[in-house]
């Protein structure tokens, strides 16, 4: 069979990595394929080592802007729904804010010198109602109640109700209140009306007859509540429109401590339910990380970038070990015998003639192994005597080794023939 097999010419690589089976080099197998494994494992560590540096750096970034991110109507805020640029204006006059997130920590701040702003009144739970309340009683200074609703006015503002939404989000003041005729026109509509029958009311801001603001005495001389029915003028992105700015400062600022109580998840009144569970995962995730993501995300796919391949013309590698076709066919041809594989040395001689003799009588190569197409053109170019080209091109797998010797050397004489017709 080896024999045979050496006898043909069929395809066989002229080169191969040193240590392939079959090569007859000694060299033990993959023993070639080392030093590009050893490049592309170094490749693979130093790709890793930059997208872990990336990685840290957008970490480290993220962290460093999560702590100027806060959330809505926060003073510490410079998003455009916060509220930090009222705190500025307060702290250049001399109006210290203190930023509570519980009420007995706002009750506990509240005195004749403070001003208690609640920036989510109908979030708050009874108990926490209670303490705010006795707040307003007794602390002797100012409460703002921002935007309170029903739910709270009770406990809150008990006499004071609401009348709806307000149809214009600018309004004129209309009242004798001094912070409402000294900034004029506000954004104060856009939300919530108040109606109330409370001796020594200002209503302030009407919508329709009803005030968007109003200011009620408490029982403690001095002391007073200013219900606002829109967060619009304490705003970053609002600010600067209208008289927002003079109302915000004159209601913030008339006493030297502002407490700023944004109530947090354990204030919140199990009843009314949590707004974030309304929220989806992207909604939830900080803003900070957001960036920080897609900070990851384009640094990984500058990464591809600058190790992808590079196109370009093909370049002739320098292999380790070049071994000559005869070798090569030789190897083959003892592996076939080795493993019995007559059907497959056959298969292989017969398709390796059919290619060859398709190019000498003209048939395309897509047609080189359909008998229909490649016998009959063989055919009437031989001259001797007879013979079954179909068998012999396209026949069963040979018996034995010596019905396989017997097929390559009819496959070397029909080719000679054709090739000589």
């Amino acid at each position: 069979m080896a024999a045979a097999a050496t006898a043909t010419t069929a395809p066989a690589p002229t080169t191969t990595p040193g240590g392939a089976p079959g090569t007859g080099n000694g060299g033990a197998p993959g023993q070639g394929l080392r030093p590009g494994l050893g490049r592309a494992t170094r490749r693979v560590r130093r790709t890793a080592a930059v997208v872990a540096v990336l990685a840290a750096g957008a970490v480290v970034l993220a962290a460093l802007n999560s702590g100027t991110r806060h959330g809505r109507l926060d003073p510490r805020s410079a998003d455009p729904a916060g509220s930090r640029a009222v705190a500025e204006l307060l702290k250049e006059r001399g109006v210290t804010t203190r930023v509570v997130t519980t009420a007995r920590e706002a009750a506990d701040a509240a005195g004749p010198g403070t001003t208690l702003l609640v920036t989510d009144p109908d979030r708050l739970g009874a108990t926490q109602r209670s303490a705010i309340r006795s707040a307003i009683d007794l602390s002797g200074g100012r409460t703002v109640l921002l935007a309170p609703g029903d739910r709270s006015l009770a406990d809150l503002s008990p006499g004071v109700g609401t009348e709806g939404d307000a149809a214009d989000d600018d309004l004129d003041p209309r009242c004798a209140l001094p912070a409402a005729t000294s900034a004029g026109r506000a954004g104060t509509g856009g939300n919530l009306r108040y109606t109330t029958a409370l001796p020594g009311a200002t209503a302030c801001y009407p919508s329709g007859g009803h005030p968007t603001l109003l200011a009620l005495p408490t029982g403690t001389t001095g002391g007073d509540t200013v219900l606002l029915g829109s967060e619009t003028i304490l705003l970053n992105e609002s600010l600067a429109e209208q008289g927002n700015a003079s109302l915000a400062l004159q209601l913030l600022g008339s006493r030297p401590d502002l407490v700023w109580y944004l109530p947090s998840l354990a204030d919140a009144d199990p009843a009314t339910g949590d707004g974030d569970q309304d929220k989806s995962l992207l909604e939830l995730v900080p803003a900070g990380w957001s960036w920080a993501l897609l900070q990851l995300f384009l640094a990984a796919v500058l990464a591809a970038l600058w190790r992808a391949r590079r196109l370009g013309p093909l370049v002739t590698e320098q292999l380790p070990v070049a071994v000559r076709a005869s070798e090569a066919t030789e190897g083959r041809a003892r592996l076939y015998r080795k493993a019995g594989a007559r059907d497959r040395a056959a298969t292989v001689l017969r398709a390796a003639t059919r290619e060859r003799l398709a190019a000498l009588v003209g048939v395309p190569p897509a047609q080189a192994h359909e008998p229909a197409a490649l016998v009959p053109a063989v055919s009437a170019r031989l001259t001797g005597e007879p013979r079954d080209v179909t068998a012999l091109l396209f026949g069963t797998t040979p018996s034995d080794d010596a019905a396989l010797v017997a097929v390559a050397d009819h496959l070397d004489a029909l080719e000679r023939e054709v090739r000589t017709s």
